[in-house]
């Protein structure tokens, strides 16, 4: 009989997780106070920059319709057709219907905030019924029992988090999350600064047309050295002053009257002197930066900036990179709902997303080189050769 058990290594299902660099928590109450509390000022912030600045909200809006549709693919022709027509008629929300509309408003969360929650509704018989966008701002976050789960909470009057008791339920994704947080950061997070002098720009630019377009005078009265020019200069100047209110309040109404003054009147235009300061040069770098940001080509935007043909497929290749990017993000929640239906419908089959072709450039070149390479076997066929094409892949873009 052995003294000294030797010890067993751990297996690779286990389910205790130990990550080392976590940082301990010092006491129990930090467990209590250690979620990470919605920041409504940075909600409220991002939300007043995409209203005040058409250039954020038309990028957005962009971007949620270039992410381009998906269907659905199975090895069970049912379970396909059920599928597909599920992600069609689904109800979203109060008002809105289908699969795609919930995913653009996710994404649009996601961008916006760097948060996107959802929620899979069922109905009494336990069958997914509808699906639910929630409002970043009604939720919580919390860390899980480990540093690799994160509990997604609602809020209860006093702002205390309430747990939901079906949490598997719980859609959430976070866009590109620091390291150790839980929490995503939008795609706006480095524009708050170059946005508020892009409002300044143009509430100076609103400010100095308003003083241009609509003219204030100054009117001077200069009295006589005599004495009755003197002793009734006062009388004159407020005979001057109605004269004149009243012919400016009649030229409102379209009626146009002369104004007759004796003596020595000066009549100027306030700050006709002065130049409008050049607001095209500052602006353009502002919205340059914003642009930059949300890697929106210009031309996509109504920008009719100077731009080359080949610069403008430069640009669209990059678009396509980020959508692609975003699809990558959006692909585990779609799985998830998708799989999550067919069980609850009795369905074992394995879902798998078809995206819309993204780049038909790249289809284009792929189809000239499958053609090429055809003409190539035939000429090495004719010419008793062996024929070698070049291996290209038209495959869609199928996840599984």
């Amino acid at each position: 009989m052995a003294l000294f058990k030797r010890k067993s290594k751990p297996s690779q299902n286990d389910s205790s997780v130990i990550v080392q660099t976590r940082p301990t928590k010092s006491s129990p109450i930090d467990s209590f106070f250690g979620y990470q509390p919605t920041n409504e000022a940075l909600i409220k912030l991002y939300k007043s920059m995409r209203d005040s600045i058409p250039v954020i909200d038309a990028a957005f809006c962009k971007i949620e319709r270039l992410i381009g549709g998906f269907k659905f693919c199975c090895d069970n022709q049912r379970a396909e057709a059920f599928l597909n027509d599920f992600s069609y008629t689904v109800k979203v929300g109060a008002s809105s219907m289908g699969l795609e509309h919930f995913i653009c408003t996710y994404l649009d969360s996601l961008l916006l905030f760097g948060n996107a929650v959802g929620e899979i509704i069922f109905d009494q018989t336990g069958k997914v019924a509808a699906l639910y966008n929630a409002s970043i701002s009604d939720v919580m976050l919390l860390p899980g029992e480990d540093p690799l789960t994160v509990k997604v909470c609602g809020k209860d009057e006093s702002g205390m988090p309430v747990y939901p008791t079906y949490s598997d339920r719980i859609l959430f994704t976070a866009l590109n999350p620091p390291p150790g947080k839980i929490r995503g950061e939008g795609i706006l997070r480095s524009l708050p600064f170059v946005s508020h002098i892009l409002t300044k720009i143009y509430n100076a630019m609103g400010e100095n047309f308003d003083r241009v377009g609509n003219i204030r005078f100054a009117v001077t009265y200069k009295p006589g050295e005599s004495g009755v020019d003197q002793a009734y200069a006062k009388q004159r100047a407020e005979k001057i002053a109605k004269e004149w209110s009243d012919g400016m309040a009649a030229s409102r109404h379209g009626d146009i009257r002369d104004f007759i003054a004796v003596g020595d009147v000066d009549i100027k235009v306030i700050g006709a002197d002065n130049q409008i300061i050049d607001y095209e040069v500052p602006a353009r770098q502002m919205v340059e930066q914003i642009i930059s940001k949300l890697s929106i080509p210009p031309f996509m935007l109504g920008i009719s900036w100077s731009t080359t043909e080949r610069m403008s497929q430069q640009q669209a290749d990059v678009l396509s990179t980020e959508l692609a990017y975003y699809r990558r993000l959006l692909n585990p929640i779609i799985l998830k709902i998708a799989t999550t239906v067919l069980r609850t419908y009795g369905f074992a089959d394995n879902p798998k997303i078809k995206w819309d072709i993204l780049n038909f450039k790249d289809q284009i070149q792929a189809a000239q080189t499958r053609l090429y390479n055809a003409q190539a076997e035939k000429i090495e066929l004719e010419n008793g050769k062996k024929p070698e094409p070049i291996v290209v892949d038209l495959s869609e873009q199928v996840i599984s």
